[in-house]
């Protein structure tokens, strides 16, 4: 049986339509008003093995931030549901490195349901700003908005940090699709059991 979602969420900000499926292949169909974005989440989603359809329009003609945001949640509300309300069977945990010519960058996560995002850089991050006027602070926000909704623990490292912001977020999606499809990965020797020791993942 598949894991799957379907959600819709409508704003006065934007409007955000997303199809889901954890156990897929790494098929996408992916339209928002922010290409930076569009590519970011194909690189994921291609790494994780899921199959994502997203489409979204929003207020990107006053600035990228309410629609950056608003994609995180909704993306993090998928997987929360497609994962299911016991989340059981699932390995929980998951890690990954994702290297582009010097630069490193990782993932760590714990699907505990509590929302926890976390940032390390190991050397000089200069200030940057990618295409469609993407800036590092939107990777942050988005990436806190897809831990508190999914309810996950999500800490990100980069080493030798690039003075191209593309270089330094492709690592750190990679990773973040590597290590989610290991975390959401069902592991025969739990036995549909909730991988916590208290019984229950909120």
């Amino acid at each position: 049986m598949q894991r799957k979602a379907e959600i819709e969420r409508k704003s006065k900000e934007t409007q955000i339509k997303v199809s889901l499926n954890i156990d897929g292949s790494g098929k996408t169909k992916i339209k928002t008003p922010i290409g930076f974005l569009d590519h970011m989440l194909e690189l994921f989603v291609f790494h994780g093995y899921f199959d994502l359809d997203l489409s979204v329009t929003g207020d990107t003609h006053i600035d990228i931030h309410h629609t950056n945001e608003d994609i995180g949640i909704v993306l993090g509300k998928a997987f929360k549901k497609a994962l299911g309300e016991e989340k059981a069977g699932i390995k929980r945990f998951g890690f990954a490195y994702a290297p582009m010519e010097a630069t490193v960058g990782r993932c760590v996560i714990d699907i505990s349901g509590r929302g926890f995002f976390k940032f390390n850089a190991e050397g000089s991050m200069p200030a940057q700003k990618g295409t469609d006027g993407y800036e590092f602070s939107h990777f942050e926000h988005f990436m806190e908005s897809l831990a508190h909704n999914l309810g996950a623990t999500l800490s990100f490292t980069i080493q030798n940090p690039s003075d191209d912001l593309h270089t330094n977020l492709e690592t750190m999606f990679k990773s973040l699709g590597l290590a989610l499809d290991q975390a959401t990965t069902i592991d025969p020797r739990r036995e549909g059991q909730i991988p916590s020791t208290k019984g229950i993942i909120d």
